[in-house]
């Protein structure tokens, strides 16, 4: 090799690991040997972003051809090898890009060579190559079975229908000629087509194709059926196919009875939602009317507990499901309280953090009247005297524990309405039904600068034994 080749080959070396990280490759120079049929490993580059092919360095060992015939072409004839596979020096599955190196004149003094592991890719070859083998011997044994026999087992309660490359059926078991008895094919059934069984619901449906499984569901009458067909081959020719017949009719009639059922109990929801909301819109005019400070508290308090009430069902019309996504309802019931009992002078800000929380339909009920209560104390109560406040909603759940906590920057509570909770009804309702209808517990923290309300309840209510 003269110098000029040896400066070639240099500074290629001086770029062989950025061309290893780039490619996630490990990558090589070899230059030829005399005999034309080895060349010497010279640089090696192992990629620092992929694992390499190699545990040690294989600069100055020999590649040969028959181990790495891709090398040795590159190198006679200069030209690029691309996806070429061979075998590493430590004797791994490999794929290999090959160009020469050459200098100006054209003269080819290397190859550089970027190499990968394709061990799995070749596991998994011959996984699909097992599989192939597999499926033909299945489709002879059934074949086999069928036409030696003449009959196959009716132990089952899928119908089963073979068929030959022209889609004429050719066997079909007890349970198969029952079910298509149902869909008023009578008489013989083998010689006919498959299209004409089914009274051409599968005219545009591939029965052959060459892979996976066709599936369809259609109802004639009264009967509904769900088909499954394969194809089946023989020395790598499709043969005929297999197809399993299943009657789905029950299944069918239970899915429209749950989908009434469904629709029946969204309007139910509906109607007591509209309902609540008739009866706080009569509470309201009577509200209206009277001119006691504290009925008018009662009457709102009322209207604020129904309108709570009435959200839940609203949402449930919505959803069509049982369970409540009761950071939604917290907002809502928020707003709701916020609109109604604030003075028009009065700026009171909420926030609602924490965990989202799905929950029953009965103990969304509950914590929305115990979410009632607890803001609207806090709108009436901590801010009476005061133009602005904030009160934060804190939502967690851990395991099966959930945690609401209420908590505001207001006056604080009376010492003897805490010691004394009788005495505040707002308190009151919000314990009981956190107790008896949650099984849960409710802690205050109150002083000058605030009151904090944590209410603590276990997501699986257990039922009391007696």
């Amino acid at each position: 090799m003269t110098a000029e080749e040896a400066l070639v080959i240099e500074n290629l070396t001086r770029h062989l690991q950025v061309f290893a990280d780039v490619s996630q490759s490990d990558v090589f120079i070899d230059c030829p040997l005399a005999d034309q049929s080895t060349a010497l490993v010279v640089a090696q580059a192992h990629p620092s972003t992929a694992l390499s092919l190699y545990r040690t360095s294989v600069v100055g060992h020999c590649a040969y051809a028959h181990n790495e015939p891709a090398v040795m072409f590159c190198l006679l004839s200069g030209k690029p090898v691309i996806g070429s596979r061979g075998i590493s020096q430590e004797q791994v599955a490999m794929q290999q890009n090959v160009v020469p190196v050459s200098t100006r004149s054209g003269k080819v003094i290397g190859a550089l060579i970027m190499e990968r592991d394709i061990s799995y890719t070749i596991e998994q070859e011959k996984n699909v190559e097992r599989l192939m083998v597999t499926n033909e011997q299945l489709s002879e044994t059934l074949l086999r079975v069928a036409m030696s026999e003449g009959r196959m087992q009716s132990l089952m309660h899928e119908g089963i229908v073979l068929f030959d490359e022209h889609e004429i059926v050719t066997y079909t078991n007890t349970r198969g000629r029952e079910l298509l008895q149902d869909i008023g094919q009578v008489g013989a059934v083998e010689g006919r087509s498959v299209e004409e069984l089914f009274y051409g619901r599968l005219k545009n449906a591939n029965m052959l194709r060459q892979t996976g499984i066709l599936q369809e569901e259609f109802q004639i009458g009264s009967v509904a059926l769900e088909l499954k067909a394969v194809s089946m081959y023989q020395d790598h020719k499709t043969v005929g196919g297999f197809m399993l017949v299943r009657d789905i009719s029950d299944l069918k009639e239970k899915e429209k009875q749950l989908i009434i059922k469904s629709t029946v109990i969204k309007e139910i929801h509906h109607r007591v939602k509209n309902n609540l909301q008739t009866v706080s819109s009569l509470l309201r005019l009577q509200m209206r009317r009277t001119k006691q400070v504290e009925i008018e508290k009662v009457y709102r308090d009322s209207i604020n507990r129904i309108n709570s009430i009435a959200v839940i069902h609203e949402m449930l019309a919505f959803e069509g499901l049982d369970t409540i996504q009761f950071n939604d309802v917290v907002d809502r019931i928020a707003k709701n309280i916020i609109s109604s009992s604030t003075k028009p002078d009065q700026a009171i800000r909420i926030a609602i953090t924490g965990d989202e929380l799905v929950l029953p339909s009965s103990m969304a009920t509950t914590l929305a009247l115990a979410v009632n209560e607890l803001v609207q104390n806090s709108v009436i109560h901590a801010f009476a005297d005061r133009e602005q406040g904030d009160i934060e909603i804190a939502v967690q759940h851990s395991g099966q524990i959930a945690r609401l906590r209420v908590s505001d920057n207001g006056i604080g509570i009376d010492k003897t309405v805490e010691t004394d909770r009788k005495s505040h009804l707002g308190l009151k309702i919000t314990e009981t039904l956190i107790q008896e209808n949650l099984d849960g517990i409710m802690c205050i923290d109150s002083d000058i600068k605030g009151t904090v309300i944590q209410i603590t309840f276990p997501l699986i209510v257990l039922p009391i034994c007696e």
